[in-house]
């Protein structure tokens, strides 16, 4: 059963998150998980790979009950780009269909002054690839859907990433603004330990 999968993904990962706090070996642990999650050919419910014509949209799939993490399904239309962006957290992308492109940006420090991102390269992500998006030092990018396909990815995160304050960058200028995603339907039930 599905929802049997995704249980025990979310169990993994949670012995993962409160076996260590160095999210470098976090995220390698999660891209392994993840590794098996699509390669088991786990099915996302329909409802949360519906995309938008106005913008990415972001379903939660799991968000645990202290906040520390979470997973999201991820969609993006056809063409459709994200603005140059942080985390503020490590994170793990698995591609569940379609393809992406993700263009990465050396990541400012905070004490200098703004200035244009220096591009650090593109990559293209197919469908059951897996890669560490980002961790705290290392997390400025954008994502466009490529193909001919809505582009859906399978997120997880150290955090609610829905609650979490990130950066906004002006890639030309270096300025930021800040935001917070929020979610695009409501959010799970908490399961309380």
């Amino acid at each position: 059963m599905q929802s049997d999968r995704l249980q025990a993904f979310v169990d993994d990962v949670e012995v993962v998150v409160r076996g260590t706090a160095d999210e470098h070996e976090i995220t390698e642990r999660v891209a392994v998980l993840m590794s098996a999650l699509l390669a088991d050919g786990y099915q996302l419910p329909p409802e949360l790979t519906r995309p938008s014509p106005a913008r990415p949209m972001t379903y939660p799939l799991h968000i645990a009950p202290d906040d520390s993490w979470s997973i999201a399904s991820v969609v993006w239309d056809l063409d459709q780009r994200t603005n140059v962006h942080s985390h503020e957290t490590w994170g793990v992308v698995g591609i569940y269909a379609g393809a992406e492109l993700e263009t990465r940006y050396l990541k400012p420090t905070t004490s200098a002054a703004p200035a244009p991102l220096t591009p650090a390269g593109e990559t293209r992500w197919v469908p059951g690839q897996v890669n560490v998006c980002c961790t705290t030092d290392d997390d400025v990018h954008s994502v466009t859907a490529v193909g001919s396909e809505p582009t859906i990815g399978i997120h997880v995160y150290g955090g609610n990433i829905s609650r979490i304050r990130r950066r906004s960058y002006d890639p030309a200028t270096g300025e930021t603004d800040w935001f917070t995603s929020g979610w695009d339907s409501p959010e799970p039930a908490r399961v309380t330990p």
